[in-house]
């Protein structure tokens, strides 16, 4: 405990500065962090284990790339001041404790009256009786009467599909958590429920459907409210609450909704399917946190060092010396979905229809180029950018996210009839049994691999190019 207290206490923001124990950055990624959204975990104090929650709910948010988190363990002091917390568009509450201070309860509200986002996480609603403003913010609290069952697995039924946060979100599914019931509305205020769980009696329940999302407006601000994201102190089977990325994905969504009034976020978590994948017969190729389903090329397992599964991604590990990693299962005509995300300078790829009878995958299966343009020699040429079958033809009319950020990547083979995409965009569109492209083989370094592009199956592989590059999502059907 004391360790991640430590950690904690390295990303506090103090009042009128940076995070303590911040570097000086690169000029360049600070302009790229300027187009995220500045939010602020505010925490210190709970009945519930937020030396656990705080650090998982700023990872849900990062991991997304669409926010850069502080934290501050010692609200009191840094709310009060005003010109510190003017650069934040949300306050992200795990909080439940004493008191802030006037000054700092005075800013606090006129922040989020005048436009600054909140998103209000489990007992955080227990918080602060009889703060009218708070109460108001929040609308339905933890109060006399209110209480919860026994800590069990259940579905979060969306009920209204037309607010931002939960357009296209599928239901939760068995996610494991307290359910709150009976929550005390306070007088006046106007909400919105956008999900709802069933109390089951058995469970020590209501037998009602329980708001499990709210939204309302305070002045100006955006409040996202969710009575879900239990976690007890010294009880680790509650820890599940934060191993369902369900409920990442929807901290993420509500937190970057109450910011901006909008959502670009997908309404899927990573690693998993959405139900028209399901339908379209999709399966997973990465479970999320093992290297099941795959292992080195020309070897029989998976490699003991250079790859790893970890954060929800299988890592290529720089300098690591992996090697190759390939599918286990061999696919003719398909479609390959996937995000991958780089570090700066790396270089990677995806290669498919690949024949472990050479001595490398790139002799026999051709590549969709994994990179990072700006600051790696081959982004210099679109032929062998982000996104391009390496080599032979350039992706055209792509739009990279910075790096360290997420792209979605899809890799679409019919016969040889080969699609490339990025980020939603289709940017490679080639027969590669054609005439034409037998003449920009002939003319590359593959025209001297007579098995280059010519199998009717074959493995799929993710490269080893001895940097640091991140896959995950990794979903396929076969065509």
């Amino acid at each position: 405990m004391t360790s991640l207290l430590c950690m904690l206490a390295c990303v506090v923001v103090e009042s009128g500065g940076a995070a303590t124990s911040a570097p000086a950055v690169a000029q360049d990624a600070a302009s790229k962090a300027a187009a995220k959204i500045p939010v602020l975990i505010v925490t210190g104090e709970n009945n519930h284990d937020w030396i656990y929650t705080t650090p998982k709910i700023e990872a849900a948010l990062k991991a997304t790339g669409r926010f850069d988190v502080d934290i501050t363990i010692e609200p009191g002091v840094l709310l009060a001041d005003a010109a510190a917390i003017a650069k934040y568009r949300c306050f992200v509450l795990d909080y439940n404790g004493a008191r802030w201070g006037e000054a700092a309860e005075k800013n606090f509200v006129a922040a989020v009256r005048g436009g600054v986002g909140v998103s209000v996480i489990h007992a955080a609603n227990n918080a602060f009786p009889g703060w009218i403003e708070y109460e108001q913010m929040v609308a339905d609290l933890w109060r006399d009467g209110t209480g919860h069952g026994s800590y069990h697995a259940f579905d979060v039924k969306m009920v209204d599909r037309d607010h931002p946060i939960t357009r296209g979100l599928p239901d939760l599914k068995q996610h494991p958590d307290e359910l709150y019931h009976l929550l005390v509305h306070t007088p006046g205020i106007t909400t919105r429920v956008l999900a709802t769980a069933f109390a089951d009696p058995k469970m020590g329940g209501t037998g009602n459907d329980e708001p499990m999302v709210i939204v309302l407006e305070f002045g100006a601000g955006r409040v996202f409210h969710t009575p879900l994201g239990h976690v007890w102190s010294g009880v680790v089977e509650s820890r599940a609450t934060y191993d369902d990325p369900q409920l990442d994905l929807l901290i993420a969504r509500g937190t970057e909704w109450a910011a901006t009034g909008d959502v670009t976020l997908p309404t899927v978590p990573a690693n998993r399917l959405s139900p028209d994948e399901e339908a379209a017969g999709f399966k997973l190729l990465f479970d999320g946190k093992s290297g099941a389903g795959w292992r080195g090329f020309a070897k029989l397992d998976f490699p003991e060092q250079g790859w790893e599964a970890t954060g929800g991604a299988l890592h290529v590990v720089a300098g690591g010396g992996g090697g190759d990693l390939v599918s286990a299962e061999q696919f003719g005509d398909f479609e390959l979905r996937f995000e991958w995300k780089v570090a700066t300078g790396a270089n990677s790829g995806v290669m498919y229809r690949v024949s472990e009878e050479l001595a490398t995958p790139w002799q026999t299966g051709p590549e969709y180029q994994v990179l990072d343009d700006a600051n790696h020699p081959d982004g210099q040429d679109r032929r062998t950018g982000a996104g391009s079958l390496y080599g032979l033809l350039a992706a055209l009319g792509r739009e990279l996210r910075p790096v360290g950020e997420w792209n979605s990547g899809r890799i679409v083979v019919k016969g040889w009839h080969v699609e490339h995409w990025v980020n939603e965009n289709k940017v490679v569109d080639q027969d590669l049994a054609g005439a034409d492209a037998k003449k920009l083989i002939a003319a590359s370094k593959f025209g001297a691999m007579p098995k280059f592009a010519t199998a009717t199956s074959g493995h799929l592989c993710l490269q080893d190019h001895g940097n640091d590059v991140w896959f995950r999502s990794l979903r396929v059907r076969r065509l």
